[in-house]
């Protein structure tokens, strides 16, 4: 859609394993060895043709999404990580901070946070809302509007084991006065915010895997 931008991505692996798989963007139908499942699951048809070439049973990311990955073992919750990669405009962190307790989460969402440059935006999803609001709060995260409710409510098969499961989605429920906030999984930071840069605590956070 914008030709004009050049992207630079650097694509943020604890695993050297599962970065070793990413690089080589192959997968195959088969159950994977990180996840026990075909990583396909939730996948759509469409989808896959988007993204993948298939050769039997061996799916390859499309040359053109792969071009321009910076490639890198480390862990989000380290503090030293924002001096590694320095600040950017988007940062991606989804659907990992739900594998650590409240705590660990909770920090390591404040050091991923001080990777984002003033104004910049952070998109994050599949963590524990209260967790996630906290911060936000906190922090003076402005929520990003646009297609809010169609981007949390954007797989609605991840709703319906709620409240069972820790990946399932809360549903969107407007009676809450903090719903836009609560319920946004994109937000623009406020480089004024108080406690920009604090992320509290000492040590680092390993997580078991995600992708910033």
């Amino acid at each position: 859609m914008r030709p004009d931008l050049k992207l630079v991505f650097h694509a943020v692996e604890i695993s050297p394993e599962a970065l070793k798989i990413a690089e080589s963007g192959v997968y195959s139908s088969a159950s994977s060895q990180f996840v026990g499942k075909d990583v396909f699951d939730r996948v759509t048809p469409a989808e896959i043709h988007e993204l993948f070439d298939r050769t039997g049973d061996a799916f390859t990311v499309k040359r053109w999404i792969k071009e321009g990955i910076n490639w890198l073992v480390g862990d989000a919750g380290d503090p030293e990580i924002v001096n590694t990669l320095g600040q950017q405009d988007i940062v991606f962190a989804n659907n990992f901070l739900c594998h650590m307790d409240p705590p660990a989460a909770e920090q390591c969402l404040r050091n991923i946070a001080r990777l984002v440059g003033p104004c910049g935006y952070l998109f994050v999803s599949g963590i524990d809302l209260d967790i996630r609001t906290k911060v936000a709060r906190e922090l003076g995260w402005q929520p990003v509007q646009e297609l809010l409710e169609d981007i949390h409510e954007g797989d609605p098969r991840m709703g319906s084991s709620w409240p069972f499961h820790y990946s399932a989605v809360e549903p969107l429920d407007k009676s809450r006065k903090d719903w836009r906030l609560r319920y946004a999984s994109v937000f623009q930071l406020d480089p004024s915010a108080e406690g920009r840069g604090n992320i509290g605590g000492s040590g680092l956070v390993k997580s078991r895997s995600g992708v910033v």
